[in-house]
């Protein structure tokens, strides 16, 4: 994989609207501005792409002026990263615009450069994987630069800073508190902390002993399904067999699944057919292990839990639960096809490798 370099102070990191135009809505300013100054603080440059604040409407009629937007940011050599702004769940009618531009695939192979978002930017993540660049399973804009407590959250801090340096192996290690989403997004609560959790479960093993490694490859669970059947668009399995953008059975062989469940919290009948559908696709089936999220707010954790193991023990697939990424908070960054080794026996996650090209 073609690895990004690490955000060096002053780099300039780009805000893009691959989705969701929630950014630039009016109800959004106060978050906007919010998470420039977050940026700044970080000693980034802030590059807001030309289309990114047009609002919901227009950028729901007009999937090319996001494309647009990630392809001008690919191409502008003072660049050095790329943060989506929020997920959605429309984010495959870009791939058309970006897929079948020789201009932007070559761009992005000879300049890659990092990319970080979660949820419906999964669509994004696997384009990204299937061109051969490195990106990141992590914080967007909206969701944690944005954050409207005092501080970002800690955690989510720390994984921004580690954008900012390289390791030959991090350690993804379980955070000591969990929050619980907002239900005021409002000005009014600007300054105010989220109702926090103290951790009880930390890295739940559901199944497995000893090590397993592998190269990592996963993403949203909902955005999985819904590219694998006509569910939420009729034309989204298409677009995705068209492009061949979720990996054939074959290549998911020897690989660490990382999954997840969205804001939507699905219903565990729901769940329990997300998990029958990757199977079906050749997923579950071949990979050597599986790391889960923690469910946004734990609703659902026992019920997922036992899914997980039931519909999985046939396979006997090694399983880590409740894992801090994706849409529960804080959340960290996962690098797609970075070697990982899970320590079953001791509950662990590490990458084994360097996050960013050496100089």
């Amino acid at each position: 994989m073609l690895k990004p370099a690490a955000l060096l102070p002053g780099a300039h990191l780009a805000v893009v609207s691959l989705s969701s135009g929630t950014l630039g809505e009016p109800s959004s300013e106060h978050q906007l501005k919010l998470g420039l100054q977050r940026l700044r603080q970080l000693g980034l440059v802030p590059v807001i792409m030309p289309n990114a604040l047009k609002g919901r409407e227009t950028l729901r009629r007009h999937p090319e002026l996001r494309a647009a937007d990630l392809k001008a940011a690919f191409l502008d050599d003072h660049i050095q990263g790329i943060v989506a702004a929020i997920g959605g769940d429309e984010t495959y009618r870009t791939l058309p615009y970006l897929l079948n531009d020789d201009e932007f695939t070559t761009a992005v192979r000879r300049s890659p450069k990092l990319f970080t978002g979660f949820s419906d930017t999964t669509i994004n993540h696997l384009m990204f994987y299937q061109l051969g660049l490195q990106t990141f399973y992590g914080p967007n804009f909206l969701s944690d630069l944005a954050e409207l407590a005092p501080e970002m959250l800690p955690y989510t801090a720390a994984t921004w800073h580690r954008f900012m340096t390289d390791n030959a192996q991090t350690v993804i290690k379980s955070s000591p508190v969990w929050y619980d989403e907002r239900v005021d997004f409002s000005p009014t609560a600007i300054g105010t902390s989220r109702t926090s959790h103290v951790e009880m479960h930390h890295y739940e093993v559901l199944r497995g002993t000893g090590v397993v490694k592998g190269p990592l490859l996963g993403g949203c669970l909902d955005s999985f399904y819904d590219l694998l059947t006509t569910t939420r668009y009729p034309d989204e399995q298409q677009v995705a067999r068209t492009f061949k953008l979720i990996p054939a059975a074959d290549e998911w062989r020897g690989k660490i699944l990382f999954m997840e469940t969205s804001d939507e919290q699905p219903a565990p009948a729901l769940f329990q057919r997300m998990l029958r559908c990757i199977r079906d696709a050749g997923i579950l089936t071949n990979v050597a292990a599986v790391v889960v999220g923690k469910p946004q707010n734990e609703n659902y954790y026992a019920e997922y839990r036992q899914l997980l193991i039931d519909e999985t023990a046939a396979l006997d697939l090694p399983i880590l639960y409740n894992v801090n990424f994706g849409h529960a908070f804080p959340r960290t960054a996962l690098p797609y096809g970075a070697q990982a080794a899970i320590n079953f026996d001791q509950a662990s996650l590490t990458i084994l490798e360097p996050w960013f090209q050496s100089e």
